[in-house]
């Protein structure tokens, strides 16, 4: 079966011969993984950004590619401070790991900050060629085979912090509205319009969101997202699939987003990513909501992929096909990309179950 056709049948609520499975790395963790299979070549790009080969993808079976237009794709762009293409600033966090010393990229300029700065300013342009060069390139050529998907994540409300700063723009959202309707349209519009190139394009699905979940609740109220971020990913849904109406949608929110999963469901969404298990239970999410919605993530990479033994890992991949994917509806990925703190045996652990165990065992 062509992995193509393998998620096709998962998000038709088919059983395919085994569980689809997608999987990414932060830039570290690929470089081991790299080694570890002896693939020579370039070094993996940025998990958010462009690129990229996808031999790693290909080498272990994966059935979903992934390519990226928009602000995510500023993380991992250097390893000294930096400052991306929206004026956003960056630097460079060391962490310690027992398999060396990985860098994480994190904000600290906001080109917002002075409000009188928001109505001045220019997004770049989402319209340019060379924005999507890498994803024709590999529409082009791996569509036959593989389940394509084009991503927008930070699609309204982080990229719109990372312009005016966390703190303030929840402040904006209950002070001034008006303010903040007028910051949000910025990295609404960008994401839009590049959403619509992916899906003229060809893409298979558009993975679209915001991570609106902390770990044991959302991190704004259920109020103020119909106030802000509901309308705006209705019409953005609308828009994609009028151009596409087989286009799947997936929306990304790490942590609990419980609350607005109905109405989610309720704007179009077809696939809810990543059901993070230590902030929602995947089976209570099955049970609740499975019968409208499919799941991609539910592998738990706060606990059993770094510091679980591979029996542990075994047995959560058992659990999520029994739990979540036992009438097809599921596509197995860790709930963010795997970390250099990751025991090689784990990921292989998680890998080789997914792979080699038919849907019809279980």
């Amino acid at each position: 079966m062509k992995p193509r056709e393998r998620v096709e049948m998962a998000l038709n609520f088919e059983k395919p011969d085994r569980c689809p499975m997608q999987v990414s790395f932060t830039p570290e963790f690929a470089d081991r993984l790299r080694a570890d299979i002896s693939i020579q070549g370039e070094r993996v790009h940025n998990p958010h950004g462009g690129g990229n080969t996808y031999e790693l993808e290909r080498a272990l079976n994966e059935d979903m590619l992934l390519t990226s237009v928009g602000w995510a794709n500023s993380y991992y762009l250097d390893d000294k401070p930096y400052v991306d293409e929206w004026g956003v600033g960056w630097k460079v966090q060391p962490y310690e790991t027992p398999f060396g010393t990985g860098h994480y990229t994190e904000i600290d300029y906001h080109p917002l900050a002075d409000e009188s700065a928001i109505s001045s300013y220019q997004a770049p342009d989402p319209h340019r060629p060379e924005l999507y060069q890498d994803s024709r390139w590999m529409i082009e050529t791996f569509k036959e085979q593989y389940w394509i998907v084009g991503v927008t994540v930070t699609t309204i409300f982080e990229t719109a912090w990372a312009l005016r700063g966390y703190e303030q723009t929840m402040i904006d959202m209950v002070l001034d509205p008006v303010l903040a309707d007028e910051l949000f349209e910025i990295p609404y519009r960008y994401h839009l319009a590049a959403a619509k190139k992916l899906v003229d394009m060809g893409v298979d699905m558009i993975q679209t969101g915001d991570d609106m979940g902390s770990q044991n609740a959302m991190i704004i109220s259920p109020k103020l997202w119909r106030r802000f971020f509901k309308p705006r990913m209705a019409n953005f849904i609308s828009e994609l699939k009028s151009i596409n109406p087989e286009l799947k949608i997936a929306y990304h929110s790490d942590g609990d987003v419980e609350p607005i999963i109905p109405e989610l469901i309720e704007i179009g969404l077809d696939v809810l990513n990543p059901v993070q298990p230590a902030s929602m239970d995947p089976a209570e999410i099955k049970k609740k909501y499975g019968h409208q919605l499919c799941f991609w993530g539910t592998i738990d990479e706060q606990h059993t992929l770094p510091f679980g033994t591979p029996a542990d890992v075994v047995e959560e991949v058992h659990d999520r096909l029994k739990t979540v994917g036992y009438n097809g509806g599921l596509i197995l990925a860790p709930t963010h990309h795997v970390q250099l703190d990751t025991p090689l045996e784990n990921f292989w652990a998680m890998v080789n179950t997914i792979i080699n165990t038919p849907l019809d065992q279980i």
